[in-house]
């Protein structure tokens, strides 16, 4: 069982757009208590994320009732940035239930490297599931932030 399951991804000149469909059990991140604690112990630069949803808040105080969806956005930009990418990089997850369905969103993640990028979507979907207390073991964020950089690499 996961928490979001990436159903297609379209890479674009200057953004990756990831379709996404929630688990309905953890489709919101209320679903666990301890939610923003976990994540910011994990991945300690959550709590420089800012969005533009209206809130005064960070993402740390966002996690405690927010679409799983919007908490992936936020990994996956989060492990771009450890592997090099600029922090000014844009993301955001929207959704029209009308014509996806219910429990679909969609992720996008502007790029500086599109192989980053695609990576951060797919390890993020790992930290995701821990941080939803799906699983058990802890996320090697160092490792998965080395295997980014090394997708960096590759595109030089």
């Amino acid at each position: 069982m996961s928490a979001l399951i990436i159903e297609r991804v379209d890479v674009g000149p200057d953004r990756v757009e990831a379709l996404v469909r929630a688990n309905p059990r953890f489709a919101r991140t209320s679903a666990v208590a301890d939610l923003g604690a976990r994540a910011r112990g994990l991945l300690p630069g959550l709590v420089r994320h800012t969005c533009e949803n209206g809130s005064a808040h960070g993402i740390i105080a966002e996690l405690a009732d927010t679409e799983t969806a919007h908490l992936l956005e936020h990994v996956a930009v989060e492990l771009m940035a450890l592997a090099g990418s600029p922090r000014t990089l844009r993301a955001e997850t929207v959704w029209d239930f009308a014509a996806d369905g219910r429990d679909v969103y969609r992720v996008r993640l502007s790029y500086d490297v599109d192989l980053v990028a695609l990576g951060a979507l797919r390890e993020g979907l790992s930290v995701v599931d821990w941080l939803m207390g799906i699983t058990a073991e802890r996320p090697d964020v160092s490792a998965i932030v080395a295997t980014l950089r090394q997708a960096r690499g590759a595109e030089a």
